[in-house]
C-alpha cells in the first residue's frame, strides 16, 4: 500500500486516526515543494475559472426556487446529465491516481479501474430509475418514503455529511499539492483558492452552475486524455503489444507488472477493496444527487448508460496513460530528482511523487502548452468534484436536517435555500481548514473511507428501503450506524492505524479494506431488527410498501406528495 513519506503528529485523536489510517485507493499526492510558475497552466486555469464565474452568474439569476437550487429544476437533458455524472465521478484521484498506481504497479491498477466502473451497472439496474421516480432532492428523501422522517433522514445526513468529508480532504489536499507544484504559490493559498470558487459555484449558481462546471471539466478532461493517450499510441506505431513490451523493458520489476498480485497479494484485501469501490458508487451521495436533476427514470437511466461507456472509456485511457509513463517517463532523468552520481529512483524519485505521472507524460507528448492545458484541467477536476460534494453535504444540512427534522415542515423553500446557501459557505470554510491541517497527509485513505461508509451506511439502507417489504425504521436506522461505525471501527483496528499510527505490535483487524465486512454487517443487521420488530408503526411500514412499489416502477404521483 502507498503512503506518505512524511506524516505530521496532529493534536487530536481524530485526527491522528485519519493521518495515519492510510490505505489504498488511489496513492497520495505526496509532499511536494513548489516550482517554477507555470504561466500556460495559469492562463488556462484563469480563463477556465473565468468562464465558469460566468456560468455561475447566469446561473444565479435563474435560481429561484429550493428544485432549482438543489436539481437544476428537473430540467436536465440525459445527454448534459451523463457527462454532469462522468464529471462529478472521474475525480483526481482517478485521473492522477490510478495513472499513478499502474506505473508502479502495472497491470494490478486497473484493480481500481474496474472497482469504479463496476458500480455503475449496479445504479442503473437497481438505483438510478427508482431513484428519480421516489425522490425529490437527497436520497434521503427515497429511504425515508415509507420510513420515520425523522430518524431516516437523521442516519441518512450523518452517512452523507461523512463521506462528504474524507472526500473533501482528499480533494481539497489534491488540489494544494497540484497548484503548489505547478503554479509555485503556497500551499495555503491554494487551498483558499480552491475553497472560495467551490463556495462561489455552490452558494450563488446551486446544482445549475455545479452542472455546467462538471460537464466543461468532463469534455476537457476526456479529450486531454484521449490526446494524450493516442500520442502515447502513436509513438508505438498504434500497437499495444509494442507499448506494454517497452514498459516490461523500462519497469525495475520486469514481467511482473503485467500480471496480478502487485498491489494487492491478498485474495480477500482484493476482494474487500472491490466490494468497497464498487457498491461504494451506489452510494455517494453527490452521484445520486443527480438523478434528481432530470425530467423522469427514463432519462435517468439513460444518463447512468451514457456515463458508464463515458467513465469506462475514460478509464482504458489511465491504464494506457499509466503504461506510457513507464515507457516513456522511466528512462528520462528530467522527470526525476537526481542523487549526487546522477542515479535515481525510478518508482519514488519522480518530481512531484508518482501522482504527477499523467502532468509529466503530458510534457513528454505535448510539450510545456499541452503540460499547461493537462495541469488546469486536472484542477478543473478537483474544483467540479468539490463543488458536487458541497451541494451534496449543504442539502444533507439544508433539506435533511433542518426542513425536514428541526422545522418538521414548517420551513418555506426560501429560507431552506438560505441555509443551504450558508451551509455551503460553512462547509467550504471547513474544508479550507481540514485541507490545510492535512496537508503533508496520504489523501488515499480518505477516499477509501469515503467509499467504505458509503457502501456500508448508505447503500444498504436505500438498497433495503427500495427493495424489500420488512424493512422498518428500527432495522434500517440501527443497520446502518452499525455499517457506518463498523466501516470506521475496522479502519482504525487494522494494520494502517493500529500498528502504524499507533505503534501496537499486531492489528487486531488483519486488513485494511473493510467492505467485505462491514457492509454484509450492515444488510444483516437491517433484517433481523426489521424482522424481530413488530410495532404498529412497523406493521403500517410494511403495508405502504405496496404503494412505494408502485411509484419506484412506473412514477405515477412522482411529483405528489410522500406516503405519509
Amino acid at each position: 500500500m502507498i503512503r506518505s513519506a512524511h506524516p505530521i503528529a496532529l493534536g487530536t485523536t481524530l485526527a491522528v486516526i485519519l493521518a495515519g489510517a492510510a490505505y489504498a485507493a488511489g496513492p497520495d499526492i505526496g509532499a511536494v515543494t513548489k516550482a517554477q510558475t507555470n504561466w500556460p497552466a495559469i492562463g488556462m486555469f484563469a480563463f477556465f475559472v473565468l468562464f465558469t464565474l460566468g456560468i455561475t452568474y447566469k446561473a444565479a439569476k435563474g435560481t429561484k426556487s429550493a428544485s432549482d437550487f438543489y436539481a437544476a429544476g428537473g430540467g436536465i437533458s440525459a445527454g448534459t446529465n451523463s457527462l454532469a455524472i462522468a464529471g462529478d465521478y472521474m475525480s483526481a484521484a482517478s485521473f492522477l491516481g490510478i495513472s499513478g498506481l499502474v506505473y508502479t504497479s502495472g497491470f494490478d491498477g486497473l484493480i481500481y479501474s474496474t472497482g469504479f466502473l463496476v458500480g455503475w451497472p449496479i445504479v442503473l439496474f437497481l438505483i438510478a430509475e427508482r431513484l428519480r421516480n421516489l425522490g425529490k432532492f437527497t436520497f434521503a428523501d427515497v429511504a425515508s418514503f415509507r420510513l420515520d422522517q425523522t430518524s431516516i433522514r437523521i442516519i441518512s445526513a450523518v452517512g452523507t455529511l461523512v463521506v462528504v468529508a474524507f472526500y473533501l480532504i482528499a480533494q481539497m489536499v489534491g488540489a494544494g499539492k497540484l497548484i503548489q507544484l505547478l503554479f509555485g504559490l503556497e500551499y495555503l493559498y491554494a487551498v483558499v483558492i480552491v475553497g472560495v470558487l467551490m463556495i462561489v459555484y455552490v452558494a450563488f449558481g446551486g446544482m445549475k452552475a455545479t452542472t455546467w462546471v462538471q460537464v466543461i471539466k468532463a469534455c476537457l478532461l476526456l479529450g486531454g486524455a484521449t490526446f494524450m493517450a493516442g500520442a502515447v499510441l502513436y509513438k508505438y506505431g498504434f500497437n499495444p503489444e509494442a507499448l506494454f513490451s517497452a514498459a516490461v523493458a523500462t519497469h525495475p520489476k520486469g514481467d511482473a507488472i503485467m500480471a496480478p498480485g502487485g498491489l494487492v497479494s491478498n485474495p480477500i484485501e482484493a476482494i474487500s477493496l472491490g466490494v468497497g469501490l464498487m457498491f461504494g458508487t451506489a452510494g455517494l451521495p453527490h452521484i445520486l444527487m443527480r438523478f434528481f436533476t432530470v425530467s423522469d427514470a427514463q432519462a435517468a437511466r439513460k444518463s447512468v448508460f451514457y456515463a458508464t461507456g463515458l467513465i469506462g472509456y475514460f478509464y482504458i485511457l489511465t491504464f494506457i496513460i499509466g503504461f506510457g509513463g513507464i515507457a516513456l517517463l522511466m528512462s528520462d532523468p528530467a522527470y526525476f530528482k537526481l542523487d549526487p552520481a546522477g542515479a535515481f529512483d525510478k518508482l519514488k524519485g519522480m518530481v512531484g511523487g508518482t501522482n504527477m505521472v499523467a502532468v509529466n507524460l503530458a510534457n513528454a507528448v505535448g510539450g510545456p502548452y499541452f503540460l499547461g492545458f493537462i495541469s488546469a484541467v486536472a484542477f478543473a477536476t478537483i474544483l467540479a468534484v468539490v463543488a458536487g460534494l458541497t451541494l451534496a453535504g449543504a442539502s444533507a444540512v439544508s433539506h435533511d436536517l433542518y426542513a425536514s427534522v428541526i422545522a418538521r415542515g414548517r420551513s418555506n423553500e426560501t429560507s431552506e435555500v438560505r441555509l443551504s446557501k450558508i451551509s455551503a459557505v460553512v462547509i467550504g470554510i471547513v474544508a479550507i481548514y481540514l485541507g490545510y491541517v492535512f496537508e503533508n497527509q496520504n489523501v488515499a485513505f480518505m477516499v477509501g473511507l469515503a467509499f467504505s461508509v458509503a457502501a456500508s451506511c448508505n447503500f444498504p439502507i436505500l438498497t433495503m428501503s427500495i427493495l424489500w417489504r420488512g424493512t422498518t425504521t428500527w432495522g434500517a436506522l440501527i443497520g446502518g450506524f452499525v455499517g457506518l461505525f463498523a466501516a470506521v471501527g475496522m479502519v482504525i483496528l487494522s494494520k494502517a492505524v493500529w500498528v502504524t499510527t499507533f505503534g501496537n505490535p499486531v492489528a487486531i483487524f488483519p486488513y485494511d479494506n473493510p467492505a467485505l465486512f462491514s457492509m454484509p454487517l450492515a444488510f444483516l443487521t437491517i433484517y433481523v431488527v426489521s424482522k424481530l420488530d413488530n410495532t404498529a408503526r412497523a406493521k403500517r411500514e410494511r403495508a405502504l410498501f405496496e404503494q412505494q412499489f408502485v411509484r419506484s416502477e412506473t412514477g405515477i404521483g412522482a411529483d405528489g406528495a410522500h406516503a405519509h
